[in-house]
């Protein structure tokens, strides 16, 4: 069982050290819809925080909004475009702006692919699952659409 783990932590980061070569510098990307959120992130390497506008529907034809912010870690970077595709893992606080979350606070623990399509054009697929008190934890399918410039 430790040779295991042993063999699985160092696997792990020797891909975070690889990795690190192949993320840039830095980005900036505007999101179009919901993942991370509809609004503005900036990437660092493997870490990068976003704000925004998250839209969601918990139940059919009921919209619920909320006001966004987060981190997100990236990691296993795949592909030959200039910016890597790659899986993420997030956490980000929400505000509710509307019916049941109005003025609460919520925690979002998400994770997903970014795939570059084109140049900077990138779609995203996750999933989030979204805590708040006096609600019950709520998962969502989290699409997304975003263009990222790299500087």
């Amino acid at each position: 069982m430790k040779k295991n783990l042993l063999l699985a932590f160092t696997l792990f980061m020797a891909s975070v050290a690889f990795a690190q070569d192949k993320f840039p510098k830095q980005t900036l990307s505007i999101n179009a819809f919901r993942n991370p959120s509809i609004g503005v992130e900036y990437q660092r390497k493997q870490v990068s925080i976003h704000a925004g506008y998250y839209l969601t529907n918990f139940e059919s034809d009921v919209t619920t909004e909320f006001l966004k912010a987060g981190v997100i870690y990236w990691f296993l970077p795949s592909g030959k475009m200039e910016i890597p595709s790659s899986f993420y893992g997030g956490l980000s606080y929400l505000r509710g702006r509307t019916r049941d979350y109005k003025d609460k606070n919520a925690l979002g623990m998400e994770a997903g692919y970014r795939w570059y399509a084109w140049k900077g054009l990138n779609l995203r697929i996750g999933i989030i699952a979204l805590a708040a008190e006096g609600q019950d934890v709520k998962i969502n399918p989290t699409p997304s659409i975003s263009y990222s410039f790299k500087f």
